[in-house]
Order: structure tokens, then sequence, then C-alpha cells
């Protein structure tokens, strides 16, 4: 089980890196906006593998409140980036 750890840690941590740089370098608002969902996703994941790994659901409403703001703020933003484009 600690290796199964050590790979899901550095794996998400990977994710977690990648969609920091994308943040900071995106040349455009949507790139930004998908890198800050991917990195929600990252986060609930790694508490997933935490409960997991400790055979507990304790962070399970942390966990759904994660997605539902990650979900609301990516369609929020494509509305808004939708609107912008229409004549």
């Amino acid at each position: 089980m600690d290796g199964v750890l050590v790979v899901c840690s550095v794996l998400l941590a990977l994710g977690a890196l990648g969609a920091v740089v994308r943040m900071i370098k995106g040349p455009a608002l949507l790139d930004r906006v998908l890198a800050a969902d991917v990195l929600l996703v990252v986060l609930a994941s790694a508490l997933i593998v935490d409960m997991a790994a400790h055979r507990n659901t304790d962070n399970l409403p942390l966990v759904v409140a994660i997605t539902l703001i990650g979900f609301v703020g990516s369609v929020t933003v494509a509305r808004f980036v939708q609107d912008r484009r229409q004549p």
C-alpha cells in the first residue's frame, strides 16, 4: 500500500505542477480557468486518496464542495465567454 501511495502522490504532484505552470503561462483566460479546474480536480483526488489510505470518509463533504465549486465556476466562465463572442 505504501508504494501505491507514493505513486499516486507523485502523479498528483506532477498534475498540480503542470496546472500551476499553465495558470502562470497560459496565454488566454480560458487556459487559466481550465488549469484552475484541473487544480481543483487534483486537490479532490488527493483528498480521495487520503481517505482511501486511512479508510475513512471524513473529507467526503469537502470533496463534494470542491467538485461543485469547480463545476459551477467552469460553467460560469464558459457562459461569460460565450456571451462575449456573440455579435
